[in-house]
């Protein structure tokens, strides 16, 4: 029985959606926007501007970005304790695409185009 790839280069779908396996999910682009704007935030901050998250989904979600190399994770050895989230140069590279997919659902928000199911912002 053959092997089944990870990656497959063959596939001319395959780096789209190895693209999207590590950036995708409810919380990861927004994550990366806010910490783009901010350069650096620490988790009560992140938790704060984001309201609909859970606190097990933020912490969940934080990890798998930073094992996907695309946030970094700076614990200060403090009481109280200290940590500060924010992007990698692997994670900087992102935010070209990230702002141009904001800028086309802004235009679709604009334009009423709002075709998601259950679409909550």
């Amino acid at each position: 029985m053959k092997k089944k790839k990870e990656i497959c280069p063959d596939s001319p779908t395959c780096s789209v959606d190895y693209a999207f396996k590590r950036i995708g999910g409810k919380y990861k682009g927004r994550i990366l926007w806010y910490l783009h704007q901010h350069s650096i935030l620490r988790y009560g901050e992140l938790d704060r501007t984001m309201p609909d998250i859970t606190t097990k989904m933020l912490t969940q979600t934080l990890r798998e970005l930073e094992q996907d190399y695309l946030i970094k994770r700076k614990v200060y050895l403090e009481v109280p304790p200290k940590v500060e989230y924010s992007l990698t140069d692997v994670g900087n590279e992102l935010i070209p695409f990230i702002s141009y997919l904001k800028e086309w659902g802004d235009k679709q928000i604009e334009n009423g185009q709002h075709t998601v199911s259950n679409l909550k912002l």
